[in-house]
């Protein structure tokens, strides 16, 4: 995720007992320990129809009737047609947290992070509640001619330096933790990004193991490409890389999740800190329900960023709007952290801005 704009990754040291990942200048990884993953959560909605009765049987004060009832009872005055009887109520479609099923009228604003892992952003540290308080503040300050919506960006499979028992070089945050932090969206009305670095594993894969969470109408994925290994490829001594086929991929599956449970928008984030994350990016398709956002990623000055952000935003495929990441420390180590009015001038403007 922190990047130099020049250097590549490294590793370096450990952090809360688990495998720690120094990635760019100073910006610290860690994975967690392999989880016992939960099985997968059936979601239904059943919807139930009341059944009106009495029209058409026969009365139990009729007369007349023989042995076996084959006289039929008067149709009572009250026994209207069915046409008056009322009309089972719509139920509403999902919208968004802060209402609506368009993210093009929210600036999305957010934190990234780990629980217990404090150099994999500011998310990870302190009260959840009161982090996500602060979110919210800070997006205020961003929302410009849009309405702010906070985001929470958690890491949900994590990079590791090593290959682990299944050899993949990544380890999954676990279920009760996803709980946690998608309780809190839902009590500030937040949306919850899932952040995946997936080492040697299947992008597409890291992605289908988190279904129980993406039928949400708040949840949506955040994909960190520098981070997916190729065969012989170690996370922390080299860029990773993805493909434009791959994203859509990954667009095409969350487009038919919004399809099938009726889902409004639903954001998939690619951070990308350079050029070369990102092959074939003309082959990158926006599919139905899916807001597609390119992510400039990249530690340093704010000339240092602004010239990241030009080399990122060119030849922008249509339909891919863009993110810009902010990181609290490195940014600010022998320069400073640009302001919301430098941000804001980018362009095109930002639909997404990001801390670490």
């Amino acid at each position: 995720m922190a990047h130099s704009t020049s250097g590549k990754p490294t590793t370096d040291g450990a952090s809360a007992g688990q495998d720690a990942l120094r990635h760019g200048d100073d910006g610290g990884r860690s994975g967690t320990p392999p989880p016992t993953r939960r099985g997968m959560l059936s979601v239904a909605a059943a919807a139930g129809l009341g059944l009106l009765a009495g029209c058409g049987e026969e009365s139990a004060g009729s007369s007349g009737a023989g042995p076996q009832g084959s006289t039929k009872a008067e149709r009572s005055p009250s026994a209207t047609p069915s046409e008056h009887s009322p009309s089972p109520t719509p139920k509403p479609r999902p919208e968004l947290p802060r209402g609506g099923r368009e993210l093009s009228r929210y600036r999305l604003v957010g934190y990234c992070g780990l629980p217990g892992a404090a150099a994999l952003g500011r998310l990870g540290v302190g009260d959840l509640d009161d982090q996500v308080r602060q979110i919210e503040k800070t997006a205020r300050a961003y929302a410009a001619d849009r309405e702010p919506q906070p985001v929470l960006e958690l890491l949900a499979t994590v990079a590791n330096s090593s290959a682990g028992p299944d050899g993949t070089y990544r380890s999954r945050t676990s279920s009760d933790t996803i709980r946690r932090f998608h309780d809190a969206a839902k009590r500030h009305r937040a949306l919850l990004l899932l952040n995946i670095q997936p080492g040697r594993a299947s992008v597409l894969g890291e992605v289908k193991a988190l279904r129980e969470w993406l039928v949400h109408p708040d949840v949506g994925i955040a994909l960190d490409p520098e981070w997916e290994m190729g065969p012989g490829e170690v996370p922390g001594n080299t860029y990773g890389h993805t493909s434009g086929k791959e994203l859509t991929d990954v667009a095409r599956y969350l487009s038919g999740i919004v399809d099938e449970h009726d889902l409004p928008q639903k954001p998939l984030v690619f951070h990308q800190v350079a050029v070369s994350v990102v092959s074939d990016q003309s082959a990158l398709r926006p599919q139905p329900g899916v807001v597609l956002i390119k992510s400039a990623d990249g530690i340093g000055s704010p000339g240092m960023k602004r010239d990241t952000w030009r080399q990122l935003v060119r030849n922008q495929p249509e339909g891919v709007r863009t993110g810009f990441k902010l990181f609290y420390e490195e940014d600010t180590e022998g320069s400073r952290l640009m302001t919301p009015e430098e941000v804001l001038a980018l362009r095109p403007r930002p639909d997404y801005v990001m801390f670490e």
